[in-house]
């Protein structure tokens, strides 16, 4: 047995921090190591993969006609930046510590133990809930699909694939096929996420190319539309409740209620950096995989808002409208068959990054012995964490079951913010307690730009419903005590196990010897 690593600690579980030498230590010499795959260009899939969609194809009409007018499009642009601000952030942490488990492993090094379980656990609740939710959505734009093509379902098959069916059985049948796939290997994985992610951009762009056509410049004006009180709004929003405000509709409040809003579509991008693992290079890869899918994602939403409020006047985009809606209204009905198609192929590649990213956090918790152990093994003929994944299909799918876990929904967004703000923090820390950390890349602007990402994140957070704080409290006080029952005493760190080398010194890229600077990570 080598040395024993020093572990950051005072004996209080939430200063027990895990050494990032050690986490990288872990990456590259557990016993069953995951096949690094993934190129930057398949990083940038996996992010697109996640964050294109359903709401591509509904985001825009709904918000130009309830929030913003024609200035959807800024509330789109103004999304697109908090979303970036986050992932520099990502990026910064992702490039120092590239290591799977994402926000969770990064709060283990920076903040310590007991706040790496609650991000971890809430990402849990992030990724379950989004695999469930979304999968119950795949289901109904199956039936669609196949409407819009002419193959009508029998009554007692169709009634088992609506939204709200108390017993939704495609979404059941999706997650298993897609838990198969991603546990029989990344490579397999690697190329479904290629095509399917090509297939419905290639949608997405022809949607965009001939709604182009049809524009019509008036439809932009006025392009912020006089404020009104509005006539539906939900007073269970927090910041409502906190403020005694009533919202409004249009103006300038309307453009950062929609943006609000329409940040939701842009979550997923943390996804890329829980397969830091399955990445070739990760400390460059992920960080710019990270990055340049949230600017093309940002490019797409951008285009799909410019043309949907251009082909339709926003006064006639009624709430609720889809972009299909909107072709139909100016004589392309048939353009909804090839919009159903692209939805059915967004909602695929959705669940199918979540599965990844839900089985590489599992992974990650039990490797530190969080969760057991068993479940950080990889199968060593697909080369995958196959027990991790299948019980993260497993929880998905018992989920997707609940005919009322639309209702939930709102929770896995919480979920992502709340691990949005620790990263935001941690560069701040990080950048104070270990300076010359390899990275590769730095996030500018550091602090001002880390502090306004924290601002926005908790506008954004502030902006979500009593009820939806109110469960996303209780999911977290359940962790806290799965926590202190299991997790405390199961711990690697507790149980003072050590690796059997002596890890790199701090300062040094994995796999650099010891004593070793590699001059071009810092």
């Amino acid at each position: 047995m080598g040395r024993h690593a020093t572990h950051q600690t005072d004996g209080r579980n939430s200063s027990r921090r895990l050494p990032a030498e050690l986490a990288i230590y872990r990456a590259d010499t557990h016993r069953h190591v995951i096949p690094r795959l993934f190129g930057r260009g398949d990083l940038v899939l996996l992010g697109l993969g996640v964050m294109i969609g359903a709401g591509i194809f509904t985001l825009a009409a709904e918000q130009a006609a309830a929030s913003a007018g024609p200035a959807v499009i800024v509330s789109f642009l103004v999304a697109g930046l908090v979303c970036l601000l986050a992932a520099m952030s990502y990026a910064e942490l992702s490039s120092a510590i590239p290591v799977a488990g994402s926000a969770y492993t990064f709060s283990y090094v920076i903040f310590g133990e007991f706040w790496a379980w609650l991000v971890g656990w809430a990402l849990l609740l992030e990724l379950v809930l989004a695999a469930a939710v979304v999968s119950r959505s795949w289901s109904e734009y199956l039936v669609a699909t196949l409407d819009g093509f002419g193959v009508r379902l029998p009554d007692s098959i169709g009634s088992l694939l609506h939204f709200d069916s108390a017993v939704n059985v495609g979404s059941v049948v999706l997650i298993a096929l897609l838990t198969l796939v991603v546990a029989t290997g990344t490579r397999l994985s690697v190329r479904v996420i290629r095509a399917v992610v090509i297939a419905k951009v290639a949608v997405v762009v022809f949607i965009v190319l001939l709604g182009a056509l049809y524009i019509h410049l008036r439809n932009y004006t006025p392009f912020i539309p006089p404020a009104k009180p509005g006539s539906g709004t939900d007073p269970g929003v927090v910041l409502e409740h906190l403020t005694g405000s009533v919202g409004h509709q249009y103006g300038l409040f309307g453009i950062f209620a929609a943006a609000g809003v329409v940040t939701f579509a842009f979550i997923g991008f943390d996804l890329i950096a829980t397969a830091a693992e399955d990445a070739r290079e990760p400390r460059r890869a992920v960080p710019w995989g990270m990055l340049l899918g949230v600017g093309l994602v940002t490019l797409v939403y951008l285009a799909m808002a410019i043309v949907i409020v251009g082909i339709r006047p926003y006064t006639k985009l009624a709430t609720g409208a889809s972009v299909s809606a909107a072709f139909a209204a100016v004589g392309l009905g048939w353009a909804a068959k090839v919009i159903n198609v692209g939805a059915l192929l967004a909602l695929t590649t959705v669940v199918m990054v979540v599965l990844i990213a839900l089985s590489r956090v599992v992974f990650a918790m039990g490797r530190d012995g969080l969760l057991p152990t068993g479940l950080s093994h990889v199968n060593r003929r697909f080369y995958s964490p196959a027990r991790a994944t299948v019980l993260a299909g497993c929880a998905a799918a018992v989920l997707s079951l609940y005919p009322r876990v639309g209702d939930l929904a709102e929770a896995l967004v919480l979920g992502a913010l709340f691990a949005f703000v620790f990263c935001s923090v941690g560069v701040l820390v990080l950048r104070r307690t270990q300076p010359r950390m390899p990275r590769g890349f730095r996030m500018p602007g550091v602090p001002q730009l880390p502090i306004l990402a924290i601002c926005a994140i908790g506008w954004l957070m502030l902006n979500l419903h009593v009820a939806t704080w109110r469960n996303f409290l209780v999911w977290m006080l359940v962790g806290v005590l799965v926590y202190l029952v299991y997790g405390r005493r199961h711990s690697r760190l507790h149980r003072g196990e050590e690796p059997e080398v002596i890890p790199p010194e701090p300062g040094t890229a994995p796999g650099t010897p010891p004593g070793a600077q590699n001059p071009q990570m810092w």
